[in-house]
This record gives C-alpha cells, sequence and structure tokens, in this order.
C-alpha cells in the first residue's frame, strides 16, 4: 500500500518552564560518583548543567492525556511501564492521543507523528543565581528523605538531587504539525495535555513534594505551506497557560482561518 504525507503546516509553541518546587528529573546511574547522592539528576555532558529532556515532557503529557480519556494501557514499554497504542486503523482513527503522539513504527495504519518537544536547557539567568547561592551540587540542592519501613519503622536516610523552585529552563520548544483538517481541531488537546501536566508534575518524586511547573511567556507562531518561509506570529503573548487557555477560541479561530489553514477537499 503506498502512503502519501500532505503537510499543510506547523504550530510552534515556544515558553518557559519555572520550576515551582525542586524538580528531579533522574540520570545515569554511572553519575553517582558526583557526589555520593542516591538519586542524581541528568545532566548536559557537555555543559554538566541540568536539563529538561523533550522525551520527559512529551511522554508526562501523553500519561496525563491517556489518565483523561481513559484509555486502555496496552503497550509495554519497559519494566511494568505501559502506555496506551491503537491496535488498529478504526481505533485509531478517532484516538487523539495516538495522532499527537504517535505509535510505533511498524504500525500499518498510523500517519506521522503530529507534536514534536525538544529539549530544554537551563537559562543563563538561573545558570548565574544557582552559582552564586553555592548550591550542594553545580546548579542543585541535595534533598534529604527517609524511607520508613511500614513493620519496624526503621528510617533508612537517602538522598536526592533536585534542581532548586524557581529556576526556570528555556526557551521550550513544541512543533505541532498539521497534515489533515482534525488536527488544527485537535491542537486544542496539545495545551490540555500541557495543563493537566502543570495540575500534576514534571519528573520523580511528584507524590512527595517535587516537579510542580508552570509555563510561562508563552509565543505561538505557525507556518502554512504557501507562506512557510515566512511564517505568522500570533500577536499576543501570554503571560500565564490559564491566559493561553482562556483565549483558545480566538487562537483557535487565527490558525483556521490565518495560521495553518487546510485547504481543498481534505477533511
Amino acid at each position: 500500500m503506498t502512503k502519501t504525507a500532505n503537510l499543510y503546516g506547523r504550530v510552534f509553541i515556544e515558553c518557559q518552564i519555572e520550576t515551582k518546587t525542586g524538580l528531579h528529573i533522574g540520570g545515569a546511574e554511572s553519575s553517582l560518583s558526583i557526589g555520593g547522592v542516591d538519586n542524581v539528576i541528568i545532566r548536559d555532558p557537555l555543559s554538566n548543567r541540568p536539563y529538561v529532556p523533550g522525551s520527559s515532557l512529551k511522554g508526562k503529557m501523553r500519561s496525563q492525556m491517556e489518565k483523561f480519556h481513559g484509555l486502555l494501557q496496552n503497550q509495554r514499554i519497559g519494566r511494568d511501564v505501559y502506555i496506551h497504542t491503537c491496535k488498529n486503523a478504526g481505533d485509531y482513527a478517532d484516538c487523539i492521543v495516538c495522532h499527537i503522539y504517535g505509535v510505533p513504527g511498524e504500525a500499518d495504519f498510523s500517519t506521522s507523528t503530529r507534536l514534536v518537544v525538544r529539549d530544554v536547557q537551563l537559562s543563563e539567568e538561573s545558570v548565574a543565581k544557582l552559582n552564586a547561592a553555592k548550591t550542594d551540587l553545580p546548579f542543585t540542592e541535595v534533598k534529604w528523605e527517609a524511607a520508613i519501613d511500614r513493620v519496624t519503622s526503621a528510617a533508612t536516610p537517602r538522598q536526592m538531587e533536585r534542581v532548586p523552585a524557581g529556576a526556570v529552563f528555556r526557551p521550550a520548544e513544541m512543533v505541532y504539525s498539521v497534515y489533515e483538517r482534525a488536527d488544527v481541531k485537535r491542537f486544542e488537546n496539545v495545551v490540555e495535555g500541557m495543563q493537566l501536566l502543570e495540575d500534576d508534575y514534571l519528573g520523580g518524586s511528584g507524590s512527595r513534594g517535587s516537579g510542580k511547573v508552570a509555563f510561562r511567556a508563552i509565543n505561538l507562531t505557525a507556518k502554512a505551506r504557501d507562506s512557510y518561509r515566512q511564517g505568522k506570529k500570533y500577536e499576543r503573548t501570554f503571560d500565564t497557560l490559564d491566559d493561553l487557555a482562556a483565549a483558545m477560541p480566538d487562537v483557535m479561530a487565527w490558525l483556521e482561518k490565518d495560521g495553518v489553514p487546510v485547504t481543498g477537499k481534505e477533511g
């Protein structure tokens, strides 16, 4: 069977991510030599600075969307880790999550993944601020916790590395591709996924207080097929995600008319 891909354009979300509580996104065990910390964070191997992997952002948004829409967790991707994946063309046709976030490459019924989420670096302002603060480790704090034995009540201390609250990562960039008319409408669900993440947590130990983040200084740009090189910027910058959510009717009208219009018989 021959497939064709018809790209009508892309929508770009650029913003910054502010940590409201300490952020822990785990790194490789080989990093334990940093300072004997039990649970280390991921760092850029060239700068040694913390960063937010695009896979962590996208994975958390996907997970929240799957829960929000009550989707079956039927695809194993690791030890005791399952996600939702449509298994046939009929289910895929109506699935918001699989269209936006993708399905395994071997599925012969799927089309291109709509959402790309890029890695986000620690801002230069936060680098300077954390350097001046003389944190426990470069750019991070060490949080002490205790694991309590439920039978003996014995406490086992452990350390967790976190990026301190108040740090800012930027620029965060999400790229959303439009391949069919329905994709314009699905853009609302990308913003919905961001809201669900913001109300939950990013990274590990969220149930113990870590990982609350906020999206700030949000800019939207669209590049339609007939004017791709120029692009068109939405004329408002949203201070918060709530501001963007409140303006979505106007944003959607702009996308459909000027941002990424889908023309012709394609529906």
